[in-house]
């Protein structure tokens, strides 16, 4: 008679661990919504105005390497602006950008918060590992396009002067540096694209394995036409990184479906 009310008493564990989320209305999701977004808005706001006071030594610092580049061409290193309003577009522009790098931690802590409700307690204790993999992926893709990509880049295209001398805009230069350290702090940003892929069951290990030469030719493919410069060695060097990150993102892989074969084999035991 004892064994009913032992069953009785252990079945409410799972509920317990069940996602809060489902008993939300639409209506309470849209306002949890908003709340997040003005949440993120805000400090997307309070980063701007710390990127408008470091902006001016953050021009200076961005300018070194066309500055480099122009001197080992033995080229006047001067950019300039060709609008009364460029250098202030610049400024208001980069202090946007700085914002939002800046408040990016809070902004992912928000989109965290949102969809929490919706995970299982031990999915909610990776917040802290997913916040700092995302952000140190992002800020390592830049400093690599800044320190690495970007010298070979700026080298190669000062090197075709013809009978004509460059007059760099900073307005465009600081496009050109803008989508290759943003594209490259997205490319980085690769093992946690796969980690959401295995977390819901789209990929697993052993499919990233099997297809990792296709993988490596559309790598290929894509350093092709997203490499600034024709030239083999920058595409090679833009290669390297998407490549290791592929094989990063399939040791995640591997890391998140043992995981979750070793909880279904738990629970499969505790039935």
């Amino acid at each position: 008679m004892s064994s009913p009310p032992e069953n009785l008493a252990a079945a409410p564990s799972r509920p317990q661990e069940e996602a809060a989320g489902g008993q939300m209305t639409f209506f309470e999701h849209l306002v949890e919504l908003r709340k997040r977004i003005i949440n993120s808005l805000i400090a997307i706001a309070l980063g701007s105005i710390v990127g408008w006071i470091v902006a001016p030594h953050f021009v200076e610092f961005i300018t070194l390497p066309m500055q480099r580049a122009l001197n080992q061409h033995h080229l006047d290193p001067q950019l300039i602006y060709t609008n009364p309003t460029g250098y202030l577009s610049l400024l208001i522009t980069l202090a946007i950008y700085l914002g939002i790098v800046i408040a990016s931690p809070i902004v992912l802590y928000q989109i965290w918060l949102f969809v929490a409700p919706a995970l299982y307690r031990h999915e909610k204790s990776a917040v802290t590992g997913f916040l700092f993999s995302t952000v140190f992926l992002f800020l390592a893709g830049i400093a690599f396009g800044y320190f690495i990509m970007l010298p070979h880049v700026l080298d190669f295209l000062i090197g075709f002067q013809g009978p004509v001398k460059p007059l760099i805009s900073i307005n465009e230069y600081f496009e050109l540096i803008l989508m290759v350290l943003l594209g490259l702090g997205l490319i980085f940003e690769m093992p946690i694209l796969i980690f959401f892929l295995s977390v819901f069951g789209i990929v697993t290990p052993k499919f990233l394995v099997q297809n990792s030469k296709y993988a490596i030719l559309l790598i290929t493919i894509a350093a092709a036409v997203l490499t600034p410069t024709p030239d083999a060695l920058t595409m090679l060097i833009f290669m390297a990184p998407m490549i290791g990150l592929y094989f990063v993102g399939v040791a995640v892989s591997w890391v998140v479906v043992r995981r979750r074969e070793r909880r279904l084999l738990a629970e499969a035991k505790g039935q």
